[in-house]
């Protein structure tokens, strides 16, 4: 019998399971179609600032009593908001999933949006932004979004900005929750020990009177800007991203990339690593990995060095590119796949994470992707697909880089290093 099922509610919440005899634990995620990518410009940061007013009391539990709750049946909450999704997803040992579910399902349907919880939770989340502002390892992966999506909301940032978040109001909660947080727009993932037709109801009695479809909103797919953005920040290093596109997340290519990614710079004997890294020092960080969303998708390339080493680097890398256009070793491809599949494989003995990946084949895909396909499809890639991967995805015109570190006032290419990163790449800074 295949141990993921799936089966849809007649009022629209997907649920789709896992079951794993093995364990004695069940990781459950209540998965809601509302990201950055569904705000509209006015209301930016709605989706994140939202995920953190579930946890902040229901009509009948004060948010004490809910962290209370859970705690009780020795159980491990939290949450998460990226840029197509929002998940609560709880750990706990199987037999306490029925008052997990209940608790769940209160926080989401019956929240109160106390005004004076909001403020104070609007404070926090201004804290959480300075913080991710201190964090220019962080800031330059949402910075090379913004700039090569420039205008399309995959650019925007999940947290949004302190200024969208000041203004942000109870109506305007409500409001949001009408257009996304309805149950077509919703997936109940779990993976354990658990079956899957008492999941089915159990979800069906918690959420089956919940009602009502979300906005149906146009999907664009994101055009590129290649281009520099230079941010200045008085702190040690520069933090650098180079991107390109990439592959959306149902892309039959996705393997392809992901092979690519990884050859390039997705390991300790990877290209990047080996040739600025080891052989020459001027790094402790660099990596290269993909980002795929429904409409689009990024290969991007992150590195950290001492300023005055920044446009070696970056010569470096453009030379590690154009050397993926020469004939590929196939010891060096056949070490890259076993790496990636080492990479996804390693991390699913846990609950949440098979969790998560329920999740993702559900949302990305519309079915249940095994792990023989997805160690099979690694397999089939060869030479012939990854360089004409290289081809297309590394043409002329398609690259841009975001850099913050101690530059001028402002970030404009002033002075010597600037006007070395700009001509490094060979593009014009917007």
């Amino acid at each position: 019998m295949d141990p993921t099922q799936r089966s849809v509610l007649p009022n629209g919440i997907r649920v789709v399971t896992e079951a794993m005899p093995q364990v004695r634990t069940a990781a459950i995620g209540l998965w809601i179609g509302a990201g950055s990518r569904h705000e509209a410009v006015e209301v930016h940061g709605i989706s994140h600032f939202l995920e953190h007013l579930f946890f902040k009391g229901t009509h009948r539990r004060s948010a004490l009593a809910i962290a209370q709750a859970v705690d009780a049946l020795g159980g491990q909450m939290n949450a998460f908001t990226d840029k197509e999704h929002t998940c609560i997803h709880v750990k706990v040992l199987a037999g306490h999933l029925p008052p997990i579910v209940e608790l769940m399902a209160d926080m989401l349907l019956n929240s109160s949006f106390d005004p004076a919880a909001i403020e104070r939770e609007r404070q926090v989340i201004t804290e959480e932004i300075k913080m991710y502002e201190d964090s220019p390892d962080a800031m330059v992966q949402d910075l090379i979004a913004q700039t090569i999506w420039d205008g399309h909301p995959l650019g925007r940032p999940v947290i949004g900005t302190r200024k969208t978040v000041s203004r942000l109001r109870r109506a305007d909660f409500a409001r949001y929750i009408e257009e996304r947080y309805r149950p077509d727009n919703a997936l109940v993932a779990v993976a354990g020990d658990v079956e899957h037709q008492a999941v089915t109801e159990l979800i069906a009695r918690h959420l089956g009177q919940w009602n009502g479809c979300a906005d149906a909103r146009e999907t664009l797919q994101p055009l590129l800007t290649p281009t520099v953005a230079i941010r200045s920040k008085e702190i040690e290093q520069v933090h650098l991203c180079m991107a390109t596109r990439g592959c959306s997340a149902a892309h039959e290519d996705r393997y392809v990339l992901a092979v690519l990614d990884n050859l390039l710079g997705g390991g300790m004997s990877s290209r990047l690593f080996q040739e600025i890294r080891e052989k020459r020092g001027l790094v402790y960080s660099i990596a290269s990995y993909p980002a795929s969303y429904r409409e689009g998708g990024l290969s991007i390339i992150y590195a950290a060095m001492s300023p005055e080493n920044g446009p070696e680097v970056v010569r470096l890398i453009l030379e590690e590119i154009a050397g993926l256009f020469g004939p590929l070793d196939e010891a060096e491809l056949a070490r890259a796949k076993e790496s990636l599949k080492g990479s996804i494989m390693l991390p699913l003995e846990s609950t949440d994470s098979r969790m998560s990946k329920l999740a993702g084949s559900e949302l990305y895909h519309g079915r249940q992707i095994d792990l023989d396909e997805i160690l099979g499809r690694i397999d089939a890639v060869d030479a012939a697909a990854v360089q004409r991967m290289v081809s297309e995805i590394f043409a002329p015109g398609q690259m841009a880089m975001a850099a913050i570190g101690p530059f001028g006032a402002h970030g404009t290419p002033r002075g010597p290093l600037e006007r070395a990163f700009v001509r490094s790449l060979g593009v014009l800074e917007r």
